[in-house]
């Protein structure tokens, strides 16, 4: 007998494609798993397979994105650097074995046809106790990728929620990145911008430039630079014909969803938290749920599951 050691896959987005094929080889096969719960699990399991790098100061969190293909500025030559690193890098951690084994055990506990993100992280945290093979200090450092897979999926579940309530997601965040856009064009050519409606010539909105800005960090200072920057991706665009949308560059998406995100907190928080519903609550809530049922995936259950908990994270 030879023995061949083959090191764990250590791309997120791969590592989904391993459950999702061990799940239709198991009992789970006829469960409804909600959105991102897979994903969940691969933030934990790739996680505790991968060193932090000493010759690029970046943890594991950082090579786990830049693995699953976020660059974060590094060439693609410094990227196989990276990987080289460590040859033995997947070679421990956790088996994608232990994660389905670990959802088999959440679906008998539950009794339940549907499993979300929360359950499988509950299941895995669980799991750690009753694992003979792990140290003290190894479950230590596993925890605390749970709790960091925990906060990643807070933010994911905010934003899903948002856009469910925003029955046009899209066209609001576009329009607002419209008008973003008219105001940064006029800023940094140093001339008049045109009101949409009533197609007056007024000075850039620096409240409208800097209420997005803020949600990204973008100071006083920097702000020159980062529209600049925005400008320059536009240009890139329009000579390769390319449309120039909201989600074109990453950081100001991230804005816009915050923006729109804070304008709706409020609606949000009162509608998914209040005990006693009113009727127009209630058309809101079910209103959402069929939205989050036909677009993004959801079954009955982890919709209400999913409105439910984060109506509790708006109200802590």
């Amino acid at each position: 007998m030879i023995v061949l050691r083959i090191p764990y896959n250590l791309k997120v987005s791969e590592e989904v494609r391993i459950y999702e094929k061990l799940i239709r080889q198991s009992d789970l096969k006829d469960v409804h798993v909600a959105p991102h719960a897979l994903r969940v699990a691969a933030f934990f399991s790739v996680l505790s397979r991968l060193h932090e790098s000493k010759r690029y100061g970046l943890d594991v969190v950082a090579k786990m994105k830049l693995y699953d293909g976020c660059a974060d500025g590094l060439k693609q030559n410094e990227v196989n650097e990276l990987m080289a690193e460590y040859p033995d890098e997947g070679m421990s951690g956790v088996d994608p074995r232990y994660v389905i084994n670990r959802l088999c055990s959440a679906l008998i506990r539950a009794k339940t046809r549907c499993i979300n993100a929360l359950d499988v992280l509950r299941a895995l945290k669980n799991g750690l106790d009753q694992h003979p093979a792990i140290t003290a200090e190894e479950t230590e450092r596993l925890l605390g990728f749970i709790t960091w897979a925990r906060r990643e999926y807070d933010e994911i579940a905010k934003r899903e929620v948002q856009k469910a309530f925003v029955s046009s997601f899209q066209e609001s965040a576009q329009a607002v990145f419209n008008s973003y856009l008219d105001n940064v064009e006029a800023y940094c050519g140093g001339v008049k911008a045109r009101d949409p409606v009533t197609d007056e010539e007024l000075d850039p909105d620096e409240r409208l430039m800097r209420s997005i800005e803020e949600y990204i960090g973008i100071t006083d200072i920097t702000r020159k630079t980062f529209r600049e920057e925005i400008l320059i991706r536009l240009s890139s665009y329009a000579r390769k014909g390319r449309n120039f949308d909201y989600t074109a560059h990453e950081r100001l998406r991230e804005a816009i969803e915050k923006k729109l995100f804070t304008d709706l907190k409020d609606v949000i928080k009162t509608t998914t938290s209040t005990r006693s519903p009113g009727l127009e609550q209630l058309k809101t809530i079910d209103a959402v749920s069929e939205r989050l049922m036909l677009d993004f995936g959801y079954c009955p259950v982890c919709a209400g599951g999913l409105l439910r908990y984060v109506g509790s994270l708006l109200s802590q």
